[in-house]
């Protein structure tokens, strides 16, 4: 058997370590009440059904997970419920040893029960609830307790991403017993072990949280309370700006960072890294031309990534190129390896000429189509990049712009040409990365609708290649395939830039605005 360390190191995804910039000072402190602005209100409570940072970072504070991500060194994995793990040398069994004197909330005791039902529902949800990350765990074939403190789940093949899949920030785990009773209990209620307890949430205006003081860390959590303010992104930089938020923990744009600094000088701490927030073109394949291969790849080779990116940066939280994982995780595709593919050449006069070779080849002449968006920052600026790009073609495009709830409806029923979507993960994990790309069929989410059996295939092999150096290969294999295909094509990755009053510390910067949320570690230097 493999120990829950060892585990972790060579099952992960093999990825290089992110170093997270972080506040930080000598000696934590006791006290204080923590004010952050989120921009919105959570949809659900219900942290199995939620899709955005709107619900995390409003109900992290309240949970626990089995596994969580180490906030000082992404990617390794560290217990959170489950105090230690093995994983068997097949990889096919996980078992979880769970902390003893972990309570809910009301004073329930935790037990392995409570795993087991909170990964039932995960995985097998009962009518009338909703798991949206259900096929992350669909390999998982049986969950025994064989006591009250021991988890072992057991699956049906290889799933070389699982164990990162057990830290999800999504994965809060409900008490049995309010499940068994009614498992639509977490909709609408807030009973978790983790380190605050639910105070309040005033709509359109604030939640509250305060100290669990039995929870299973000694002397955590460091703060008193937290109260997250509703925000839109206008009052936002206003009120980090006159002090009447301590933090906003997704990230500011260039603009909104630099009205800050202005504003408050070295009162705020900005704490820069890499993100998980990817902004990419999907050609609807169902919809003539974008069925054809030369006209997706004429259209994403009419694209200057490399020069764009500068100005971009300037303007909006935009900063980095990549392909369809992020730029410099450990299986993500080298800048010398994307130049070799269609979007991604330095000479643009060369890959310009070859696009319209591409769509002469295709018989199509005169080309104008509706670029449908979403009216708010960063995809307009980014797409009236693309429109100026593709205008070098001699391609006629106009700009359909939709609020939030428009853009998502067209975005899912297929009523568009081309669309700029985006993606926010949790982890770099290859198959949460890549599983937005599988065939329409298999994955109503794929946003392009196209149907790629070398797709599915190429996928399914990386899932349950368990060695990383092969695991890499097949990863990008598939990336370079899905970026010569160019059902969906790149725009820009973002870059996080996360604004803390100077008090703020113990908090650390991942890859992802999804994770280390649950604010146990945050303290106040005052």
């Amino acid at each position: 058997m493999r120990s829950g360390l060892l585990s972790a190191v060579s099952l992960i995804f093999g990825l290089a370590a992110l170093s997270p910039t972080a506040a930080t000072a000598s000696e934590p402190q006791a006290g204080g009440t923590l004010t952050y602005a989120v921009l919105g209100e959570p949809s659900t409570y219900d942290c199995h059904a939620a899709v955005s940072f709107q619900e995390l970072h409003y109900l992290a504070p309240h949970y626990s997970l089995l596994l969580r991500f180490n906030s000082e060194n992404y990617p390794e994995l560290e217990g959170d419920l489950a105090e230690n793990w093995e994983v068997s040398d097949d990889g096919l069994v996980y078992t979880f040893h769970i902390r003893k004197g972990v309570t809910f909330h009301d004073g329930t005791p935790l037990t392995a029960a409570d795993i087991k039902s909170t990964y039932d529902r995960i995985r097998n949800p009962p009518e009338g609830v909703v798991s949206v990350r259900q096929a992350l765990y669909d390999d998982i074939e049986t969950i025994e307790t064989p006591d009250n403190h021991t988890v072992v789940m057991t699956l049906s093949q290889p799933n070389a991403g699982m164990l990162s899949n057990f830290a999800s920030p999504w994965n809060c785990v409900y008490a049995a017993a309010k499940l068994e009773d009614d498992q639509r209990f977490p909709v609408e209620n807030i009973l978790g072990t983790g380190p605050f307890r639910f105070v309040e949430h005033a709509s359109g205006a604030h939640w509250e949280g305060s100290r669990f003081d039995e929870y299973y860390h000694p002397d955590m959590p460091y703060l008193d309370g937290f109260r997250g303010i509703v925000m839109t992104n206008s009052a936002l930089v206003n009120a980090l700006s006159g002090n009447q938020v301590q933090a906003e923990f997704r990230g500011l744009a260039p603009a909104d960072a630099e009205r800050v600094k202005e504003a408050r000088g070295d009162e705020v701490e900005f704490i820069e890294g890499g993100w998980l927030a990817f902004f990419f073109i999907t050609f609807n394949t169902e919809e003539p031309p974008f069925d054809d291969v030369r006209v997706r790849q004429a259209l994403t080779m009419a694209i200057d990534r490399w020069g764009g990116i500068e100005p971009m940066s300037r303007i909006t939280f935009l900063q980095h190129v990549g392909g369809l994982t992020r730029p410099g995780s450990a299986m993500s595709l080298s800048d010398e390896e994307l130049e070799s593919l269609p979007g991604f050449a330095r000479d643009m006069e060369a890959a310009r000429e070859e696009a319209k070779r591409l769509l002469q080849e295709a018989g199509i002449e005169n080309l104008s189509f509706t670029l449908t968006n979403r009216s708010t920052p960063p995809f307009v600026p980014l797409g009236l990049f693309l429109i100026d790009q593709w205008r070098q073609i001699g391609v006629s495009v106009e700009h359909r712009q939709l609020d939030t709830a428009q853009w998502a409806t067209s975005r899912l029923s297929g009523a568009f040409e081309v669309l700029i979507d985006s993606a926010g993960e949790w982890n770099d994990d290859p198959s949460v990365q890549l599983n937005r790309f599988l065939s329409h069929d298999k994955f109503p989410a794929n946003t392009s609708r196209a149907i790629d059996r070398k797709v599915d295939e190429l996928y399914e092999k990386q899932k349950r290649e368990v060695d990383p150096e092969r695991r890499a290969e097949l990863v990008n294999e598939l990336e370079s395939h899905l970026l010569t295909e160019a059902y969906s094509s790149p725009g820009f990755w973002g870059g996080r830039n996360v604004a803390l009053a100077s008090e703020v510390k113990g908090w650390n910067a991942l890859p992802s605005h999804m994770v280390n949320q649950d604010l146990r570690s945050v303290w106040l230097d005052k």
